[in-house]
């Protein structure tokens, strides 16, 4: 019994402390330093990224693993796990916290099988209908332009966590092959705004850098690889959100990067959902191939 009240004030707590910081999140704004550093960030892991694509580099991020754990991880993700892990680049000179700012940077893997490349392309490139495909998370989708292998994309983004939050976003999508077995695509955010009524999408917007700073940078950066039957689909998001204010992060910095990790959980989980959905028999083609 003793036991009990302690709970529930730790709780009331963790309640109050989460809601003053979303009622001050509204005076978040994106400085100047806080974009170089994350711009250094993002340079720092796209060298790395580049490397990997070369002939013979590690196309998949389980590929880098010493071979046994290497091994367990193609076995957990032919089983139909989602893996997920956290990532931090390091490089001279580099520091990976940024002021007034936090990187969230994570990398996601899943195995699809019984389809192939060319059948997987079609799907995750239809930009048009990303809304349909990944509600409620993406809210609109529109192709902007299109030429050879750039795409100039638009997502409307929701998400509730702590609050109800609605992002008006662009992106820079550029695609390329490594072999014939293997395919990258790069998707840079241009623009991001916060809907100043959550409740009202197509209503006002904050100008970039301002709002509550849920989200004020995400690049993605997604990697398709046939083999074993099936389609390995890796995703490694980057993005910059506001930081937690000083005194709090031992509490809301485990809520507050879950975000990021849950969000990318589920982004690879709806998109196998979405090609076995349109290839009927990948399910039963997979099994047979195991």
């Amino acid at each position: 019994m003793s036991h009990r009240p302690i709970s529930m004030n730790r709780c009331l707590a963790t309640i109050l402390l989460l809601c003053g910081w979303c009622a001050g999140a509204s005076a978040a704004e994106l400085k100047e330093k806080t974009a170089s550093a994350f711009d250094r960030y993002v340079s720092a892991t796209e060298a790395r990224l580049n490397s990997e694509l070369k002939p013979g580099g590690p196309f998949l991020y389980v590929d880098a693993l010493p071979q046994q754990e290497a091994k367990n991880s193609y076995d957990r993700l032919r089983q139909g796990e989602i893996l997920v892990e956290r990532l931090k680049t390091k490089a001279p000179g580099l520091d990976g916290d940024v002021p007034d700012g936090m990187v969230h940077h994570w990398v996601g893997l899943v195995f699809v099988p019984g389809v192939t490349l060319s059948q997987t392309l079609p799907v995750v490139q239809d930009y048009d209908h990303r809304s349909d495909l990944y509600k409620p998370e993406v809210m609109t989708s529109k192709l902007i332009s299109h030429q050879g292998d750039d795409f100039k994309i638009f997502l409307r983004l929701y998400e509730k966590k702590f609050t109800t939050v609605v992002f008006n976003t662009n992106y820079d999508v550029r695609w390329g092959r490594v072999s014939p077995t293997q395919m990258f695509s790069n998707t840079i955010s241009t623009r991001i705004t916060e809907v100043k009524d959550a409740s009202h999408p197509d209503g006002p917007e904050y100008p970039p850098g301002q709002g509550s700073g849920y989200l004020w940078r995400l690049n993605t950066y997604w990697r398709f690889e046939e083999k074993d039957g099936g389609v390995y689909i890796q995703c490694e998001a980057v993005s910059l959100t506001r930081d937690i204010p000083t005194g709090l992060g031992w509490l809301l910095r485990p809520l507050v990067t879950s975000v990021p990790k849950h969000s990318l959980n589920s982004a690879l989980g709806r998109t196998r959902e979405v090609l076995e959905e349109h290839i009927p028999h990948s399910v039963s083609a997979g099994a047979a191939a195991r």
